[in-house]
């Protein structure tokens, strides 16, 4: 497990928060002090709330889930962007398009909008078109690209989202909310702590602070993925018929309601019979 330190959190300035002006009341059990009116975040419950989140993340992948990683402010695009490629998960880096996830089959089209522009400008079918209507096609093209890039080859809702800065994201995480998706964010003093399922308390604004997270959630990641093994379907073998030796019949059964039939007499025997005809005889004369 690749877990963050406390030297690495204070060599990165993940202790510093926002302007005691500018907090969230609700943060108070994760501020340690101030200091020249800036909230100093206490890293002792940074440290234990950020490896139950990596655990967390990493337990997700494990069980085959995919994590959906959100960072669209200036200083988190580039880290986010890199560490969801390297992970093999997916990034929202430009503006929160509404409805990703909650109407996520109309965003699902525009993927597939990308993916079969993407097709033609590679077999080269795009030639066929006019010169006008490809240079269209190609700044559609980057426009899709800029905004669904790093989810057009997501084909159902993440089973997590990894979110710096939640106050900014506050729509995504309102969107996860809403379809019961577990949110791990980096929450800094000026951010509402209760629409969030795993907190790690700490700096969202600097650009080091996000990249060590980033970097780790990402290792978390990896690691989960590796544990995580495909169950096959078992196979269920067909029972094998016996040989028509070994084969019983059923006894028949008994209609129900059914009369007993009455027993035949015996028939009588050759004998019988000769012995009785010259009885028969004598005693017509």
């Amino acid at each position: 497990m690749s877990y963050v330190t406390m030297k690495e959190m204070l060599e990165t300035g993940v202790h510093f928060g926002h302007q005691t002006r500018r907090w969230n009341p609700k943060m108070r059990p994760y501020i340690f002090g101030s200091r020249n009116g800036i909230h100093i975040i206490d890293l002792q419950q940074t440290v234990k709330l950020y490896q139950k989140a990596h655990d967390f993340v990493a337990d997700v992948c494990a069980r085959g889930g995919k994590v959906l990683f959100v960072g669209t402010k200036r200083q988190a695009q580039e880290a986010v962007k890199e560490e969801a490629g390297r992970s093999g998960m997916f990034a929202v880096t430009q503006r929160w398009m509404g409805g990703t996830l909650t109407n996520f089959q109309t965003i699902k089209k525009s993927i597939e909008r990308l993916k079969s522009l993407e097709t033609m400008f590679a077999d080269g079918t795009i030639s066929k078109f006019p010169k006008k209507e490809i240079v269209r096609m190609g700044r559609e093209v980057e426009k899709l690209n800029l905004a669904l890039g790093g989810i057009k080859d997501m084909n159902e809702p993440p089973s997590c989202a990894f979110v710096i800065d939640p106050k900014r994201e506050h729509i995504a995480v309102m969107e996860c909310r809403r379809l019961g998706i577990p949110v791990v964010a980096v929450v800094d003093t000026n951010c509402d702590p209760d629409l969030i399922d795993h907190i790690i308390p700490g700096n969202d604004d600097a650009i080091r602070a996000i990249k060590l997270f980033t970097t780790h959630i990402a290792e978390a990641c990896i690691e989960g993925a590796a544990r995580y093994v495909e169950v096959k379907p078992e196979v269920v073998e067909s029972k094998e018929e016996k040989p028509a030796e070994e084969r019983k019949p059923r006894p028949a059964k008994p209609k129900t309601g059914a009369k007993p039939r009455p027993a035949k007499p015996k028939a009588e025997t050759k004998t019988e019979t000769a012995e009785a005809a010259p009885a028969a005889e004598g005693q017509e004369e």
